[in-house]
C-alpha cells in the first residue's frame, strides 16, 4: 500500500542534511520534471518583485524568495519533518520510532508542488511553491505534472493507493485507473463533510498505521485494521471514494 499525502504551506526552516539531490528522490522517473521547475524557481527569485507577485507572498512572507534561491544548496530534513500545520502536526513524526518512520518511508509519499510525489523521509529543502501557481518558464503546473505522475506511480506497480490529497493536488497527477485506489473524505457518522477536521482527522490515521505498521494491500484489509483498531472506514457514495468516519 502506498498512502499519497497533501503538502503543507506552512514548513519548519532549517536543517542537517546535505543539499537536495532531485535523482535521489522517490519516483526517479520524474527527475526531468523536478529539474524544470528547480530551474524556473531559482531563476524567478532573482528577481524579488516577479517572485512577490508570482508567488503571491505578503510582506512577511517575502523571506520565502531566499528560499527558493538556494534550493540547490540549502541543508535538507525528510519530507515528512519540513512540513507544519493540521496535519503534519497531527501526524508529528518526529516523535514517532525509527520502526514506525520507516513504516513511513515505505508506505508515504507527500505530493509537493516543485518535486512532485516524494518518499516521506525523502530529504528537502524549505520552498515556496503552491499547486494553483503560474511559475514563469513553465507549463502550468497542471500540465506541467499529471501524465508524468500518474506514469509514475503506474511504473512503481503499489498494490493499493489510500489518496488523502486536496483535489489541487490530485490534479498534479491522478492516481491511474488500473492501479486500485481509495480517494479520502472526512465526515461526520451522519454523513456530512468535515473542512475544520480534515487535515487533522487524516494526519492522525497516517500516525496510527505507523504506529501498527501494518501489511495492508488492499482497501478491504485497510478497512479490517481500521474496525480493529477503532476507526471507521467506509465505503463513499461516489464511487473510488471512502469516508473517514469521525465524530463532529
Amino acid at each position: 500500500m502506498k498512502i499519497l499525502l497533501p503538502p503543507s504551506e506552512t514548513k519548519r526552516a532549517g536543517g542537517a542534511g546535505a543539499p537536495l539531490a532531485p535523482a535521489s528522490l522517490a519516483l526517479a522517473s520524474l527527475a526531468p520534471q523536478r529539474e524544470a521547475v528547480i530551474r524556473a524557481l531559482v531563476a524567478l527569485a532573482e528577481d524579488p518583485e516577479s517572485s512577490r507577485r508570482v508567488l503571491k507572498l505578503s510582506e512577511r512572507q517575502l523571506g520565502e524568495i531566499d528560499d527558493n534561491r538556494s534550493l540547490r544548496t540549502a541543508p535538507t530534513m525528510p519530507a515528512v519533518d519540513r512540513y507544519t500545520g493540521v496535519l503534519y502536526d497531527a501526524l508529528d513524526a518526529s516523535s514517532l520510532s525509527a520502526a514506525s518512520r520507516r513504516w513511513l518511508g515505505r508506505h508515504v509519499w507527500v505530493h509537493s508542488a516543485p518535486f512532485g510525489p516524494i518518499g516521506a523521509l525523502d530529504p528537502i529543502p524549505s520552498y515556496r511553491l503552491a499547486a494553483g501557481t503560474s511559475l514563469p518558464g513553465v507549463a502550468p503546473l497542471r500540465r506541467h505534472w499529471a501524465d508524468a505522475v500518474t506514469a509514475a506511480i503506474a511504473g512503481a506497480s503499489p498494490s493499493f493507493v489510500l489518496d488523502l490529497r486536496s483535489e489541487a493536488y490530485v490534479a498534479l497527477g491522478p492516481v491511474p485507473g488500473p492501479v486500485p485506489s481509495a480517494y479520502v473524505r472526512v465526515v461526520t457518522e451522519e454523513g456530512r463533510a468535515l473542512n475544520h477536521f480534515n487535515k487533522k482527522a487524516k494526519g492522525m490515521l497516517v500516525r496510527a498505521l505507523a504506529e501498527h505498521t501494518p501489511r495492508v494491500a488492499t482497501l478491504a484489509g485497510l478497512q479490517r485494521w481500521a474496525s480493529a483498531h477503532g476507526t471507521m472506514l467506509r465505503a463513499g457514495e461516489d464511487p473510488g471514494v471512502v469516508e473517514l468516519v469521525v465524530s463532529s
